[in-house]
């Protein structure tokens, strides 16, 4: 009979941080170990609070499946003697295999006859592999900064406290960290005390009851959600939560039993810019703004308890007495750095670092200004627009040294663009400093405007060329400096822009404008040059696909080059358009023949080559290509890829005249020469989409 397993390992509280991927560690190690040892089961469950993962496993099968399989042993003729009779290697095969040496049967393996055993094992009861497993699959867990709590080697995310094992009502026994399994559990720190679990499947309603713990994330996170509305609404008529996903996620990952209430912000910090306000709530406090209905941010914050309803009176006021303080620092801060012009903070950027090896900030602004002045006229940018978008470059960087940014880092570009208002910039400035940073993560809004573009492209382009030319190369998961954001960022950029931008010249300009010290050196231009081009096309390549290109589209296209990400663009959605037509199998088909023709090194013919063709199929198609080859290329250039395409498409019926007409791979080598070299042609034009051969098949098409 069937029965539910649970393991659950207590802690003191984990950091919010680490629950989601703790959670989804521990269910793939279980799904996997489970595979492996051959136990069925019905369902798996994960639950993660601040002090416990848990693991239920419903229906989980008495015993391992059995197992019966044919394993090849000797050959035949080394089996057998001359009579038939086994030997010594057949007698120690079947001896191995734990068969009767009559057992043994032949069958040929890759057309050579072996001797071959039938192997049953019966299934192990699970009862049985249960302890091993459940210490497995703890130890299996990995954290970003594990604890050491004791004289032994043990490490988790904080120190275990308590251990549950449960294989319906029984309890499987094993240890693990000094600690011994056993049913009780622990509840809410303050309000549950120890729970004895009576079977498995009471685990979550039982901690909810008794326990003060609501176990299941996802019931808490939409717990949380719903008292958090009603407490605005509570707060204010027609008022709302402003509930981010990201801050909603990190709060159900600190609390237990949430209860949601709301507090006032004092009404004399409302006057502070809206960030101000919010920063402090969200990223210090893990509030939650109030708005009204009409989005205007309200003088009350949402927060949540973790503990029930009594006292809230108290709750509340103990948080509203630290946002009080929390504003009153921001206030002070903000008014004292309106004190000078922005402007005036620029120098002070000379004596903060950015990177040993690259000099100041201040350096830095000097590179963003240059860059940003070679970007005005490829962005096609006004007179006034690129006059606009250097000053923005010139003050982008100040705010770094204001009082405001330094206690508050997450207001980086967003004070500067306050404190330029208040100085009396022009509102494209404004805009080009708070949008410089942007996007700050993938989803997030491009810069809206032309100022705020050029400077978001300088300073992404500057900081990847850079830490490139120093070797800091992001390598699996180890991106400390943002580099595969900052490079989507530009990637993003460029694929709505219609000037259809060069990558590669770009960050060659980025990284021209580098000015290391002398005695420390930075990579070669040509070291680093191909690297960058590849992260650059992985970029471009998960951006395709996020827009709704499949794999083979993308990679079609980016063979024809990644350098610039609008024409990429461009291609794939003519791809797209082109490969639903009838007749797209006939091009895809003579590309192919082309292609594989020439080869990518066709041998060069003389430049009068053309006049050894004289067969009219070979006529036909040079006067032909005479034509389109031409509009091609600058349908191409203008990136009207579609109507490349179509002119491309007339070389289709003249290109398979050709291969049945005359043999490409003529005796004669100049005749030989002069074929290939116009099916290399040919080849050339028909790939104006990209390299064809990398489509997967669709069947159907015409």
């Amino acid at each position: 009979m069937n029965r539910d397993f649970l393991l659950e390992a207590g802690m003191e509280e984990m950091p919010a941080k680490f629950a989601p991927d703790a959670a989804r560690q521990l269910r793939e190690n279980a799904l996997r170990q489970l595979t492996e040892l051959r136990l069925d089961f019905t369902d798996l469950t994960v639950y993660v609070t601040p002090r416990r993962l848990a693991l239920l496993v419903s229906g989980l099968a008495e015993r391992q499946a059995d197992t019966r399989e044919e394993v090849r042993g000797p050959a035949r003729k080394a089996a057998y003697d001359e009579e038939g009779r086994p030997t010594k290697a057949a007698l120690g095969f079947a001896a191995g295999q734990e068969v009767r040496p009559e057992d043994l049967f032949i069958r040929e393996f890759k057309n050579i006859p072996y001797v071959f055993a039938r192997r049953f094992q019966a299934g192990a009861l699970a009862s049985d592999l249960l302890p091993d497993f459940s210490a497995a699959l703890i130890a299996g867990l990995r954290f970003p900064k594990p604890m050491r709590w004791d004289d032994s080697d043990t490490r988790f995310a904080r120190p275990l406290r308590w251990l549950v094992a449960l294989y319906g009502a029984e309890i499987v026994p094993f240890r693990y960290a000094g600690l011994t399994a056993g049913r009780v559990s622990r509840g809410h720190r303050v309000l549950g005390g120890e729970v004895s679990i009576p079977a498995a499947g009471d685990y979550a309603k039982v901690l909810a009851s008794s326990g003060f713990v609501l176990a299941d994330r996802e019931r808490r996170r939409e717990e949380i959600r719903r008292q958090a509305e009603r407490a605005a609404a509570a707060a204010a008529p027609g008022a709302v939560a402003d509930i981010t996903e990201s801050l909603l996620d990190e709060v159900t990952d600190l609390v237990e039993y949430p209860t949601a209430l709301w507090g006032r912000v004092p009404a004399e910090y409302m006057a502070l810019p809206e960030e101000v306000v919010t920063t402090p709530m969200r990223e210090h406090q893990r509030y939650f703004p109030v708005r009204a209905a009409a989005g205007g941010l309200l003088p009350y914050f949402i927060t949540v308890r973790n503990g029930d309803s009594r006292g809230l009176d108290t709750v509340r006021a103990g948080n509203e007495k630290v946002l009080r303080a929390r504003l009153a620092d921001a206030a002070f801060y903000y008014h004292e750095d309106l004190k000078k012009p922005l402007a005036d903070y620029v120098p002070d950027l000379d004596r903060v670092t950015y990177h040993e090896r690259l000099g100041s900030v201040g350096a830095r602004v000097q590179r963003l200004r240059r860059l940003t002045a070679l970007l005005a006229p490829a962005l096609a940018l006004t007179p006034v627009q690129a006059e606009m978008a250097e000053r923005a470059a010139f003050l982008a960087k100040a705010d770094l040294v204001t009082r405001m940014v330094y206690d508050f880092p997450e207001l980086q570009g967003v004070m500067g663009a306050y404190y330029a208002r208040a100085a009396g910039e022009d509102e494209e400035v404004c805009a080009g400093i708070r949008e410089h940073y942007q996007p700050r993560f993938n989803g997030d809004a491009l810069p809206a405007s032309r100022p705020g573009a050029a400077v978001s492209l300088a300073d992404k382009l500057d900081a990847v060329a850079g830490c490139f030319a120093l070797k800091l190369i992001p390598t699996g998961s180890q991106d400390p400096y943002a580099l595969r954001r900052q490079a989507l960022g530009v990637t993003a950029a460029l694929l709505r822009e219609p000037a259809d931008l060069d990558l590669d010249a770009l960050l060659a300009a980025a990284y021209a404008g580098l000015s290391p010290r002398e005695a420390d050196p930075l990579a070669p231009w040509a070291e680093i040059a191909e690297p960058l081009r590849e992260f650059f096309r992985q970029r471009l390549r998960f951006l395709l696909i996020e827009n709704g290109w499949s794999y083979d589209i993308a990679d079609c296209v980016l063979a024809a080059g990644a350098s610039r990400p609008y024409a990429a663009a461009a291609r794939a959605a003519a791809l797209g358009r082109a490969r639903a037509e009838d007749g797209f199998t006939a091009f895809v088909n003579a590309y192919t023949r082309c292609l594989n023709l020439s080869g990518p090194a066709a041998p060069d013919a003389k430049a009068d080559a053309d006049a050894l063709l004289t067969d009219p199929a070979e006529r036909s198609l040079l006067g032909v290509l005479a034509a389109a080859a031409p509009a091609v290329t600058a349908a191409a250039a203008a990136c009207d890829f579609y109507g490349a395409y179509r002119r491309a498409r007339e070389l289709v019926a003249p290109a398979d005249a050709l291969f049945d007409a005359v043999m490409i791979m003529a005796p004669e080598e100049s005749l030989r020469a002069a074929r290939l070299a116009l099916v290399a042609r040919c080849a050339k034009t028909l790939g104006v989409l990209g390299d064809l051969t990398l489509l997967a098949p669709i069947s159907g098409t015409a």
